[in-house]
């Protein structure tokens, strides 16, 4: 707990306040969106690397369909084939959990940032170089309270969730991707189960959470837009 505080609760917090004090008026939600766009462009060539591997095991798909009609009943050299595959291609079918692995832990330190900057122990932990301006505004442009949850906030991250499902399964199908039956009706029922779960989850938490949502949300739309049309 102590590396994970001094690596990444802390450096967030100060951040967090620095931007803070830095913005016009003192408005705690449009530091998260700055904090978030930040993180985003940190994490831009990683989140390209990724989808363009993806993109590459899509194009994969027809040879691995291929491999497992030819060794089904053989799972061991079913397994060697696609490696070999993989391979011979540059693919790494791992490279997309790594973004998920080291953001996760972002993540939840944001959630303990936004949720206990507002309280005065938390100031406490600041650098010497950045000032402690005291008392947090709770309020986003004067009308949000971040520090409690907001039903419009929320319902606006979920749609923005639905958005960028759709995109991802417009993308899909535009690449080709051979999925079965019962593969693609997963993917219909995800379609809409993690907008709605965004909801429920983000139901009773912090505004200032949804408004990192909702942002890096609206940013990874973008990013796949800016992905597609650069590497068309």
């Amino acid at each position: 707990m102590g590396i994970y505080n001094e690596l990444l609760y802390k450096p967030l917090l100060n951040i967090t306040v620095f931007l803070y004090n830095l913005i016009p008026g003192g408005d705690l939600g449009v530091s998260i969106i700055v904090l978030t766009v930040f993180i985003r462009l940190i994490f831009l060539p990683l989140t390209t690397k990724t989808v363009l591997s993806q993109r590459a095991i899509n194009r994969l798909n027809p040879q691995i369909k291929a491999i497992k009609e030819k060794y089904k009943n053989d799972s061991a050299a079913q397994h060697a084939a696609t490696l070999k595959l993989y391979k011979e291609n540059n693919v790494n079918p791992m490279a997309g959990c790594l973004p998920l692995l080291i953001q996760l832990p972002i993540l939840i330190a944001l959630y303990q940032v936004f949720v206990g900057i507002f309280k005065p122990e938390s100031l406490g932990l600041l650098y010497g170089f950045i000032s402690n301006p005291g008392v947090i505004n709770e309020k986003f442009l004067n009308l949000v309270n971040m520090a409690k949850p907001n039903a419009l906030l929320t319902l606006f991250a979920g749609g923005l969730q639905f958005l960028q499902a759709k995109q991802a399964s417009a993308y899909s199908k535009e690449q080709g991707q051979d999925l079965n039956k019962e593969m693609a009706a997963l993917n219909g029922q995800m379609l809409y189960f993690f907008p709605i779960l965004i909801i429920i989850i983000g139901w009773n938490l912090p505004a200032g959470l949804m408004v990192y949502w909702a942002t890096t949300t609206a940013l990874s739309i973008a990013e796949q837009a800016y992905i597609k049309w650069k590497h068309k």
